[in-house]
C-alpha cells in the first residue's frame, strides 16, 4: 500500500503561517497559496536622497491632499474608504517665525535638479549666469526671487521625513535664491525674516489604522498584465484601491487591501510572502 504524499516543505510552512494570521477561512487557503508563490519583480520602495530637492523621494506630503481621483479601482465604495483612510496618515501643521535666519534654508520646492546643498547648487549649470562679488550683488540677487525684501517674509515647507531641511517655495528665480544663500553662509550674512512654516508628519493615530485595516503594498507595473494576479483578483471578487503617488518612470504602484475582506486578506498576506514591500513598514521606519 503506498502511503500518502507528504506536502513539501515550503508548502508546510506557507500552511503554518496561513494559520497563524487566521487566514484558512471558506476560499482564502488557495489565494494565500497562490499569492505567496507569485514571481514579480518586487523593487523596493525609493528612500530619500539628502538633497535641496523637494521632490526627491516619495512625496508623502500629497496624501493630506489626495483628490479623489487619485486612486483607481473598480468600486467607488473601496476607493473612497481607502483615500479617508490615506488622508488620516499625515498631519499637517503651521507656524510663524517672527525671525529666522536665512542661512537656515537649505530646499527648494521648485527645484528639478539634484544637489546635495545651495552651494553645490549655485556652481551648477543652472546658475552660472549669477554673479555675486559684493553685497550690492547679494541684494540684487536676493530681490529677484524676493521682490519686497528687506520686508518680504518666507514661505518654507518642512516634512517629518527629510529631517530639518527647510524648503522655499517660491516659483520665481530658485536660482537667484540658492545663490543668495549660499553667499550669505560665505560671508557670514545674518539676514532675517518672518517665514510662515508648513510642517507634515506621519500621524501615529492615522498609521495605527491603516496597519489595522489595510494592506499597502508596492506592485510592479508589470503585476497589472502578469495573468495569474490578475486572475486572484478578479475570480474572488477582491476588493481593493490603487494609488500611483511615485513621479518617476518604472515606480511601484501601491496596492490597498482591506483586511476586513478574508479575501483581500489573505491576497495581501500572499503577496507580502512573495516579496511586496509593505508601505506601511516603510513608513513607520522614517526617522
Amino acid at each position: 500500500m503506498s502511503l500518502p504524499e507528504q506536502p513539501s516543505p515550503l508548502t508546510s510552512r506557507l500552511t503554518a503561517l496561513a494559520q497563524r494570521v487566521g487566514l484558512l477561512g471558506r476560499g482564502c487557503k488557495p489565494i494565500f497559496e497562490r499569492a505567496s508563490q507569485l514571481r514579480l519583480p518586487f523593487a523596493a520602495i525609493p528612500t530619500f536622497a539628502d538633497t535641496i530637492c523637494w521632490q526627491a523621494g516619495p512625496p508623502l506630503q500629497r496624501l493630506k491632499d489626495l483628490p479623489r481621483s487619485a486612486l483607481s479601482g473598480p468600486v467607488q465604495e473601496d476607493k473612497a474608504d481607502a483615500r479617508l483612510a490615506l488622508l488620516r496618515l499625515v498631519d499637517v501643521n503651521h507656524r510663524q517665525v517672527e525671525k529666522l535666519d536665512l542661512r537656515k534654508v537649505d530646499g527648494l520646492v521648485n527645484c528639478d535638479d539634484r544637489h546635495a546643498s545651495f552651494e553645490d547648487y549655485a556652481t551648477s549649470e543652472a546658475c552660472r549666469k549669477i554673479r555675486i562679488i559684493s553685497y550690492r550683488d547679494f541684494v540684487r540677487t536676493l530681490t529677484q526671487a524676493l521682490p519686497d525684501f528687506p520686508e518680504g517674509h518666507l514661505d518654507l515647507y518642512q516634512t517629518q521625513w527629510r529631517g530639518e531641511r527647510l524648503f522655499w517655495a517660491g516659483e520665481q528665480h530658485p536660482e537667484a535664491f540658492a545663490s543668495a544663500v549660499a553667499y550669505a553662509r560665505l560671508r557670514g550674512l545674518e539676514i532675517s525674516l518672518t517665514a510662515d512654516i508648513t510642517e507634515y508628519r506621519v500621524s501615529e493615530s492615522g498609521l495605527q489604522a491603516l496597519e489595522q485595516n489595510y494592506h499597502v503594498l508596492a506592485m510592479p507595473s508589470e503585476a497589472w498584465s502578469d495573468a495569474t494576479f490578475m486572475q486572484l483578483l478578479m475570480e474572488h471578487d477582491i476588493p481593493y484601491a490603487r494609488l500611483s503617488l511615485l513621479r518617476t518612470q518604472g515606480s511601484p504602484e501601491f496596492l490597498l487591501l482591506p483586511k476586513h475582506s478574508p479575501q483581500a486578506s489573505a491576497l495581501g498576506e500572499g503577496l507580502c510572502q512573495a516579496g511586496a514591500p509593505d508601505m506601511l513598514r516603510y513608513v513607520r521606519e522614517l526617522d
